[in-house]
């Protein structure tokens, strides 16, 4: 198995796609080929991640951490797995069955090509599952890539008409969003986005150019997205040449500088931690501060930075107080917070909402029964601050948010922003 190259079909179909996919379209393949060459590899990601998540770290809720044993963590990540490697394969039986009434050619192979290369993106975005609250964000921003990347994709591999790959599209992802749902169902833990990515279609606007090339709307999403390609291709060619190089250390910089175009427009270095531990206050109210940590961490070229304390009072209430610098992932996220639905839930005993404020993206829960509770804001569309735990009311854990100094985080949004 080539790693090299699949690394090099990563880069290019999500730095590159207008030009990667004819390259597709004409490279010999099989069907057996792609499984094995790279489908087996990268829908791996997600899977991994999950269940890092789910029975490593643990899913807090309700001041609980709820970590799946590892064993069933094992059992949910091979079925998981498997059931997606399934779905890739039946959604291209479904885009190649569709083909010719959307004026395209049937070949099983180049369908299968469009959906793995086209969920390329969602996989790799799959990954930031691990991050706590923004990992659904990320998550998003990878549906929503992927459905562009097969916007794309259709008119090269299976030969439709640019102005019919709109609802070429649109159907296939309808179907893959119904499929993903009995996905879910079946492996239990496992979180969809397809609501979110069916969202995303709202902003659509198809047409077509006198080359034939596929163009968007430059203000509807995905035209914004492809703007954010467009970002990447010097980062890519960047990282052609440092692979030349064989320097390893040009190479990391390299995949730092293209992360972080398709990311957000440049390289992002975040807070270091003693300037983002320093937001947290002493105090919050008569709940006086028991710890306190922070980190800066790295993966795939793009820094996050985070900060935790925890505040109790002798009555048994407590606070958990989180701000996180989402650095070199602020674009997608930004791009995410655009596309997040507003929704509200209401149950028995609580609430659960999200909604939009100011321009920040703002989650909040509660449970009347167990007085538990979370509220978190989404600062300059990189930030996140969130407040958990058990006190009077929500308005107690509204009141620790706000302890940090928001306009003052919001003022660093563009900070350690490095151009390519």
């Amino acid at each position: 198995m080539d790693f090299a190259k699949i690394i090099a079909r990563i880069k290019a179909i999500l730095t590159t796609p207008k030009t990667e996919w004819p390259v597709v379209a004409t490279e010999p393949a099989s069907v057996s080929g792609l499984y094995t060459g790279y489908i087996v590899v990268v829908a791996a990601l997600p899977a991994i991640a999950h269940f890092i998540k789910s029975s490593l770290i643990g899913y807090s809720a309700f001041g609980m951490t709820v970590r799946s044993s590892f064993g069933g963590g094992i059992a949910s990540l091979v079925l998981g797995y498997v059931l997606s490697l399934v779905l890739v394969y039946v959604m291209a039986l479904i885009v190649n069955a569709l083909a010719p009434s959307f004026d395209g050619q049937k070949d099983m192979t180049q369908a299968l090509k469009v959906v793995a290369y086209s969920w390329t993106a969602s996989w790799i975005a799959g990954i930031a599952v691990i991050l706590p609250w923004i990992g659904w964000l990320i998550a998003l921003a990878g549906a929503i890539y992927a459905i562009y990347l097969l916007y794309l994709g259709l008119p090269s591999t299976m030969k439709c008409t640019p102005e019919k790959a709109g609802g070429y599209t649109a159907v296939s992802v309808v179907i893959a969003i119904v499929l993903s749902w009995i996905i879910g169902l079946i492996v239990a833990g496992m979180v969809g986005t397809a609501m979110l990515g069916s969202a995303a279609m709202g902003g659509m606007h198809l047409g077509s150019s006198d080359s034939g090339n596929v163009s968007l709307d430059s203000n509807s999403a995905l035209g914004k997205l492809a703007a954010m390609g467009q970002r990447a291709e010097q980062a890519g060619k960047d990282m052609d040449a440092a692979q030349k190089s064989g320097d390893s250390a040009a190479q990391s910089a390299a995949m730092g500088k293209m992360m972080g175009a398709m990311a957000g427009g440049g390289n992002v270095e975040a807070l270091p931690p003693e300037q983002i531990k320093a937001f947290l206050p002493d105090s919050l109210g008569d709940l006086k501060r028991t710890s306190l940590s922070a980190q800066r961490n790295a993966a795939m070229g793009m820094q996050v930075s985070e900060a935790d304390a925890e505040y109790a009072a002798d009555n048994g209430r407590h606070i958990r107080l989180e701000v996180s610098d989402t650095g070199g992932a602020k674009g997608l996220v930004s791009l995410a917070t655009a596309m997040a639905p507003e929704e509200e839930k209401q149950t028995e005993h609580g609430y659960e909402k999200t909604y939009n404020a100011n321009g920040n993206l703002v989650h909040e829960q509660w449970d009347t029964q167990s007085k538990y509770g979370e509220y978190g804001v989404l600062v300059g569309q990189r930030f996140s601050v969130k407040a958990s735990g058990n006190v009077d009311s929500i308005d107690q854990l509204k009141q620790a948010v706000a302890s940090v100094d928001l306009d003052k985080l919001a003022a660093l949004k563009d900070t350690g922003v490095k151009a390519n």
